[in-house]
């Protein structure tokens, strides 16, 4: 039987920080009245989610959301947004932005696992075939609406942080995926401000795979990004200063602070192909465990599903997120070049 997103019956780990309990159970009693208190129009539209807007219904302020638990095994975003967002309760008025607080998968971080059904970072599509029943197609149907609703009214500055940490080593050990159609300047200011959150590569996607943050660029002309974090933790026990500069940047892009640009660009990748898993027969030329970022050379092959075999078509290609236990249909694995 499926934990629905609203089970409470699955105990998170004891002795957490009540900052880092409160997020990671979708709390925000806490807070809310703080920046109610304030001024801010504070609503909270679903479970999980919550936005907090200037009173006066202006749209010169720049709308971000920032989005955590997407994956419920995810978790040291969940500890780096929970610190940020208790100690900026404490001071309302530096909020500079219109801000939207997600998170993800409830359920699943209830649960310590990745996800109850499927996986909620495929489900911001149009057609789920088998999945549409899932408790991750119930749960994005309920973050659209509320991203939908959020972007309605926004002004042009339009931010989507949607935050990950990664479950295999990487040589990249931060890196982000940005999706192609973002306009030239958002793009430009996104990547500025991932060189300064300490991003060490940043992947071209030109086209979904049902992601929130191609979701929120495709649909919302946000500057959606998907970022992963250093690796899985266990909730309470992450280790945060492999976090300190993404967390600086947050912090600075929520108070609007006025930073220059990273002191190290991140490398720039183009995606080659996607690697889809056609049927069970579905095999890859090495382990799940290859670190992401490995490279392979023209000519060696990648995987091969019956009688078709993938091989790498470029001088050089690397590959990331290679997962060949993905379900029939989806992605199960990445081949970028990169390019600057």
């Amino acid at each position: 039987m499926s934990v629905s997103q609203g089970d409470s019956s699955a105990a998170l780990p004891q002795q957490l920080p009540a900052a880092v309990r409160a997020l990671a159970e979708a709390d925000f009693s806490a807070i809310a009245p703080r920046f109610t208190a304030a001024g801010f129009a504070v609503a909270e539209p679903a479970d999980g989610i919550i936005t907090i807007r200037a009173a006066d219904g202006s749209t010169t302020r720049p709308a971000v959301l920032i989005s955590v638990g997407v994956h419920g095994d995810e978790t040291g975003p969940i500890e780096v947004v929970a610190w940020l967002l208790d100690a900026l309760s404490h001071q309302p008025s530096a909020l500079a932005v219109d801000l939207m607080l997600c998170v993800g998968n409830i359920g699943a971080i209830r649960a310590g696992k990745r996800f109850i059904d499927a996986d909620l970072n495929r489900m911001f599509r149009a057609q789920r075939g088998t999945l549409e029943g899932t408790a991750e197609a119930a749960r994005a149907d309920v973050m659209i609406a509320a991203t939908t609703a959020f972007f309605k009214d926004a002004g042009p500055a339009r931010w989507h942080l949607d935050l990950h940490t990664a479950i295999r080593p990487s040589v990249y050990p931060t890196f982000a995926i940005v999706p192609e159609l973002i306009a030239d300047q958002p793009r430009a200011q996104l990547i500025d401000w991932l060189g300064l959150a300490g991003i060490g590569a940043i992947i071209m996607n030109p086209a979904s795979v049902g992601t929130y943050s191609y979701y929120s660029a495709e649909h919302h002309a946000a500057a959606g990004t998907t970022i992963e974090l250093g690796r899985i933790g266990t909730l309470g026990q992450n280790d945060l200063a492999q976090f300190k500069d993404a967390s600086q940047a947050l912090d600075d892009l929520l108070r609007g602070a006025d930073k220059c640009e990273g002191t190290q660009r991140p490398h720039i990748f183009n995606t080659a192909r996607q690697i889809i898993k056609l049927s069970d027969q579905f095999q890859m030329a090495f382990g799940k465990e290859t670190h992401n970022f490995t490279a392979m050379k023209q000519g060696e092959e990648i995987a091969r599903d019956g009688d078709t075999v993938y091989t790498v078509q470029h001088a050089e290609e690397l590959v990331v997120f290679p997962n060949p236990d993905v379900r029939v249909g989806l992605r199960a694995g990445l081949m970028v070049v990169r390019v600057d």
